[in-house]
């Protein structure tokens, strides 16, 4: 990932209402397409440019090429405020992200997340590392539906992991029952990338606790009842993996013994 400045350069009257109204919408069409990662976009005003820190998953990310149809329409409307077309700054890598997969096409793919990811919520299932999200084919315009229910799944994942937890049995229902429905959409939004896509997207089903740690090793696949335990953990974090039903877990934290 890449930590860079996009400056947008004021050729006409303008105010700050319009243009933060333009950037703001700007921006958020390229997080909804995968090309800026995060929520938080702080921008400046420097006499006669607005300059906004953002996050990319690579140098090239905000080629046109990669717009969305409302990426670009909200690009011409830049002008409209008085605005003209951003000029982007490479600041260097960003530490603090993961970085993105080397491969051109992925044979699999992992819907994957966590409360503390800035990246894609798909992964390369063979590197697991995350796919920018301009390189699959959307389930319609963009990839919205899938970045808002990222949204949703960090919001209740960091939920469950304070110290101090509110409504933490809630949040961890919504992450570990298959049929919660915040998995169902998971699953739903996994199955579109597969069809879209053509290849093979796997929904990660997060556990954390178990009722029963004496069996929690030998469970069976929530979906279809198979047997689903791997030889060896895949990427040293998921331990099952079922095929039919297109779902990969973990034996829940509380069981897993100290290393």
């Amino acid at each position: 990932m890449y930590l860079a400045e996009l400056q947008f350069k004021v050729i006409a009257d303008t105010d700050f209402t319009r243009a933060e109204i333009a950037i703001r919408g700007y921006i958020e069409k390229l997080i909804f397409s995968g090309q800026v990662l995060g929520r938080e976009f702080p921008t400046a005003w420097q006499q006669d440019v607005f300059s906004s820190r953002i996050v990319i998953p690579e140098e090239q990310a905000l080629l046109h090429k990669h717009h969305s149809t409302p990426g670009l329409y909200a690009l011409q409307q830049l002008a409209t405020a008085g605005l003209a077309y951003p000029q982007l700054q490479l600041l260097g890598m960003d530490v603090m992200s993961q970085h993105t997969d080397p491969c051109e096409h992925a044979d699999n793919y992992i819907l994957y997340s966590r409360f503390n990811d800035t990246c894609s919520a798909v992964r390369c299932a063979e590197h697991f590392a995350p796919i920018p999200l301009y390189k699959l084919i959307p389930h319609g315009v963009d990839h919205e539906a899938l970045i808002r229910w990222q949204l949703q799944f960090q919001a209740l994942d960091e939920i469950q992991m304070q110290e101090t937890r509110v409504l933490r049995k809630g949040a961890e229902r919504s992450l570990q029952q298959l049929h919660s429905q915040l998995n169902r959409q998971g699953r739903k939004l996994a199955s579109q990338l597969e069809r879209d896509n053509n290849a093979k997207v796997y929904f990660a089903l997060y556990s954390g606790s178990s009722t029963n740690c004496a069996h929690e090793f030998d469970k069976q696949c929530p979906g279809c009842g198979n047997n689903w335990r791997l030889p060896q953990p895949l990427h040293d974090l998921f331990d099952f993996k079922c095929d039919n039903c297109r779902l990969v877990s973990n034996i829940a934290w509380d069981c897993q013994s100290p290393s």
